[in-house]
């Protein structure tokens, strides 16, 4: 699922594209708002809120209006030039919008929804302070955790009522910089400003770019300490990293940890690191949060 700051650098990039342009044709391919037709308003902005894009667009004479999309995991907007070639097939297309100058396609998109701008609340009201919003505050994400302190810390991170933005990418890292296995209380995590000061800076530090890099190395490989690493070495200390499942549905995800860098609880099983020599480590996770480098 993208993480907030893929959310970020789209709406970022269909906003440049889009702001002040009048559409001259919309195609919702989704039963829904299959009769909508948005030709003729004009593209205000677009603006991310945490991991949802709300394209706002106005007329004269009737209230602006929202058009609200959810990436989840296979979600995506693509801009083109007229005539141009889709890098996806036409049968994934959910939403095309048309200005004089450029195509936006949104390929499959979720939880599409056109609604009054006064009324966004109804969609994204619920969530708590955006990591790479205007709203970020750190005080209320806090209070947010804080306020259930038997939850598990990995479940705490992805629920978007606490914070918005977080997906499993960057909470797995976050909570290996922080040297915390994701099944630690929320009430036992020392330092929990620093996390969330980890959280927001990993984000900001890759928000204006596809990769997402945390480590500090942007070579295939070498990019992320531990996540999706299971059975791989650790790239600080060369142990086996382990995954398993955490949360029922709707937030069952696979985490993943580093039996060696990360203390606290783990599931029955798993406990106990092993050791493997073959990879050198590329030092303290640390040091080297949130930083990039270049080749």
């Amino acid at each position: 699922m993208p993480e907030g700051d893929t959310v970020w650098l789209s709406a970022r990039r269909m906003h440049d594209a889009l702001a002040g342009q009048r559409l001259a044709r919309s195609d919702f391919r989704v039963p829904r708002y299959a009769t909508v037709d948005l030709s003729g308003r004009t593209v205000r902005e677009v603006v991310p809120r945490g991991k949802h894009m709300l394209l706002r667009i106005e007329a004269s004479d009737t209230p602006p209006l929202t058009v609200h999309t959810h990436f989840r995991m296979d979600g995506s907007w693509h801009l083109y030039r007229p005539g141009q070639r889709w890098r996806r097939p036409g049968h994934q297309a959910r939403l095309v919008l048309d200005t004089a100058t450029r195509q936006a396609v949104g390929f499959s998109l979720h939880d599409i929804r056109v609604i009054r701008t006064s009324e966004e609340h109804r969609l994204v009201g619920h969530l708590g302070p955006d990591l790479l919003g205007d709203d970020w505050d750190p005080a209320i994400a806090l209070a947010n955790l804080t306020a259930q302190p038997d939850a598990e810390i990995g479940l705490a991170l992805l629920d978007q009522r606490n914070l918005a933005g977080l997906g499993n990418l960057y909470r797995t890292e976050v909570l290996f910089l922080h040297e915390i296995t994701p099944w630690t209380r929320v009430g036992d995590v020392d330092d929990l400003p620093d996390l969330l000061t980890r959280a927001h800076d990993l984000l900001l530090r890759n928000r204006d770019d596809w990769p997402q890099v945390t480590t500090g190395d942007p070579r295939r490989g070498r990019q992320h300490w531990i996540f999706e690493r299971a059975g791989r070495p650790c790239h600080r200390c060369g142990t086996l990293v382990r995954s398993a499942r955490q949360g029922g549905e709707p937030q069952d995800r696979i985490t993943y940890w580093c039996p060696r860098c990360q203390q606290g609880p783990v599931p029955p099983g798993q406990a106990g690191p092993r050791a493997h020599a073959s990879l050198g480590p590329l030092g303290s996770p640390r040091a080297h949060y949130g930083t990039r480098s270049r080749p």
